[in-house]
C-alpha cells in the first residue's frame, strides 16, 4: 500500500470499503502467502536442483508443527482436534519455519473414510466422528516418518508390502541398521545416528495402533526440544573444533 500513488491508493481504499460493506453468505479465509509452499512440496515435488532439507531443519520443522498441535490440544480452551494433519497442510516461510494450516476446517468438509488423508489416519478413524486428540498424534507421527524417509504416507507404485509407510517402517524403527537404510537419500548420510535413533523413537510412540498408548503432544514437544538442543550443541562443538584447527594452522 505504501508504494501506491495517491490516486491509486484512494481507489484501493474505496474498493476495500465497498467489499467490507457487502453482505454475502459465502465467507472466505485469507492466509499469508508462503513462497516456499508446503512441506509436502519440499519432500515430494522438489526437483534435483532444489536444496534439500537438512536433518536439523527437519527436526525444527517437526518441533514447530508439534508446538502448533500442542497449542490446539492443551492450551486452547476448549481443546481443538485438527483432524487433517499432513505435510500438505504444513506451510514453510522464508526461514523454513512451519505454519500449520487448515486448523479445524475438516469439521466443515463433507468427508468420508475414503477421502480422509490417505496414509495419515489412525486405525480407529474409520469415520470423521471417530477422531480424537490421539488421532492427531498418530497423524503427526506419520508426518515425522515423511521427514525421516522422504516417502509418501501411501504410495501405490511401491510393492504391496511397502505401500503403507507406517506398516513398512514401524517394524524397523528400533533396528539401527534397517533405520539407516530407511533415511531419505536426499540427506546424503548427513545426520547424527543418535539423533536419528531418538527421532525414530518418538515416531514409534506416536504411531502406535492403540490410541491410549500414544503420548500427549506436550511430551512429544519436550522430546523434540531435547533433540534440537542436542543438535545445536553438537553444531557449536563442530564449529569450535573447526575454529581451533584453523587457529592451530596459523602457527605453521
Amino acid at each position: 500500500m505504501h508504494d501506491c500513488s495517491h490516486p491509486r491508493y484512494d481507489q484501493v481504499v474505496a474498493s476495500i470499503e465497498i467489499l467490507v460493506s457487502i453482505e454475502h453468505g459465502h465467507n472466505l479465509l485469507v492466509y499469508n502467502y508462503f513462497r516456499n509452499g508446503s512441506l509436502h512440496d519440499f519432500l515430494h515435488l522438489s526437483d534435483d536442483y532444489s536444496k534439500p532439507l537438512t536433518w536439523n531443519t527437519r527436526i525444527k520443522i517437526a518441533l514447530g508443527t508439534a508446538r502448533a498441535v500442542e497449542y490446539l490440544h492443551e492450551i486452547c480452551s476448549p481443546s481443538s482436534i485438527h483432524k487433517n494433519i499432513k505435510s500438505a497442510n504444513i506451510l514453510l516461510d522464508t526461514e523454513l519455519s512451519p505454519r500449520l494450516s487448515d486448523c479445524g476446517l475438516a469439521t466443515f468438509h463433507q468427508r468420508t473414510s475414503q477421502n480422509l488423508g490417505v496414509g495419515y489416519n489412525a486405525p480407529e478413524c474409520t469415520k470423521p466422528s471417530a477422531y480424537t486428540l490421539k488421532s492427531d498424534v498418530y497423524s503427526f507421527g506419520v508426518v515425522m516418518l515423511e521427514l525421516l524417509t522422504g516417502r509418501m504416507p501411501f504410495d501405490s507404485s511401491k510393492p504391496r508390502s511397502e505401500q503403507s509407510l507406517v506398516r513398512w517402517a514401524t517394524p524397523q524403527l528400533h533396528d539401527i541398521d534397517a533405520l539407516s537404510k530407511m533415511v531419505d537419500p536426499a540427506l546424503r548420510g548427513l545426520y547424527p545416528p543418535k539423533s536419528l535413533s531418538r527421532f525414530a523413537d518418538v515416531i514409534a510412540l506416536c504411531v502406535q495402533s492403540e490410541p491410549e498408548f500414544r503420548p500427549p503432544m506436550s511430551e512429544v514437544v519436550q522430546a523434540l526440544v531435547r533433540l534440537v538442543q542436542r543438535s545445536s550443541f553438537n553444531k557449536r562443538g563442530e564449529d569450535l573444533g573447526a575454529s581451533r584447527r584453523m587457529d592451530d594452522s596459523d602457527y605453521y
